[in-house]
């Protein structure tokens, strides 16, 4: 079951190349496709409001974030292993980098 805040390697299909992601789509299992949007778990930092941290969690081998500016649509048979699930905080945060990345936040007019 595809849930947001679960971390997965992922097939992007480069010749083997596997990168870790995070489901931030909502769970919907009456969804017309079998996507999820994921953001990929990067120890590259450019900084801004684009990337969330996530410090190091049991799963990671170094302090890494959540680049929010690179999310993808991810068929779900490409998440082809669980690895873990980040923290409530990480996962609320990076839903805030995507109200702000895509201007949704309300208006005062």
């Amino acid at each position: 079951m595809i849930q947001p805040g679960k971390v997965y390697l992922v097939d992007l299909g480069f010749a083997g190349k596997y990168r870790l992601m995070v489901v931030l789509s909502r769970r919907d299992d009456s969804a017309p496709r079998a996507l999820a949007v994921c953001a990929p778990i990067t120890t590259s930092r450019r900084g801004g409001q684009y990337e969330v941290e996530v410090g190091r969690v049991p799963f990671l081998s170094a302090d890494s974030c959540i680049n929010v500016q690179d999310i993808q649509a991810v068929q779900h048979h490409e998440l082809k292993r669980r690895i873990g699930s980040l923290p409530e905080a990480a996962l609320a945060a990076s839903k805030a980098a995507l109200v702000f990345m895509f201007d949704l936040e309300e208006s005062d007019n």
